[in-house]
């Protein structure tokens, strides 16, 4: 029993602005319009800005979405979008204060972060993840971002080591599965 939620079917729901997919489309995607923005703009408070502002303007436009294309190439375009216009926005306020010069090196575009393809591989593999069956994804997190040994993530989950070995080898296989696009440079979902 998985319990991934249809992405098509929560497309459908967006593109006729159904008010109960933006709590699931924000929680889905959020995250991956974060590190977006934070690469271009290198500032916190305005990545946070902008995300708000893209999933304003996405919701704006929802009517106008296909639902027969995918959403995160539309979310991550529209995300890239306010980014450049909110540092647009800041750097011309920037130009009417004196600011000292640590503060206007925050303001700077990042340009030393990580690149459209990295951060489009980031968004994939988030994706990827959230596909995955709650307990696969919770060892892949205790694993891979926790640092917890296999021993410490069958203590921490009360559950025997072999489940954790077994539910480990089970999920990476299905996220080499579901991102072997990457691997392969077929992605050609950034166009």
């Amino acid at each position: 029993m998985s319990t991934t939620f249809d992405t098509s079917e929560l497309e459908e729901r967006f593109s006729r602005g159904d008010e109960t997919a933006l709590p699931e489309l924000y929680r889905r995607y959020s995250g991956p319009m974060f590190v977006t923005a934070l690469s271009l703009l290198g500032n916190r408070e305005l990545a946070a800005e902008a995300v708000q502002q893209a999933f304003v303007q996405a919701w704006r436009a929802a009517a106008t979405f296909d639902p027969t294309r995918e959403l995160q190439p539309w979310l991550y375009a529209i995300t890239r979008r306010t980014a450049v216009d909110t540092y647009r926005r800041e750097r011309r306020s920037a130009l009417h204060v004196p600011l000292d010069e640590s503060w206007a090196g925050e303001r700077e575009l990042a340009t030393d972060g990580p690149s459209m393809e990295e951060t489009w591989r980031v968004w994939q593999v988030r994706a990827a993840l959230e596909q995955l069956p709650p307990d696969e994804r919770e060892v892949l997190r205790l694993a891979y971002f926790e640092g917890y040994t296999q021993s410490e993530i069958a203590k921490t989950l009360g559950i025997a080591l072999g489940t954790v070995k077994s539910r480990t080898s089970r999920a990476q296989k299905r996220l080499a599965q579901l991102l072997a696009h990457l691997r392969d440079g077929d992605d050609d979902s950034t166009e």
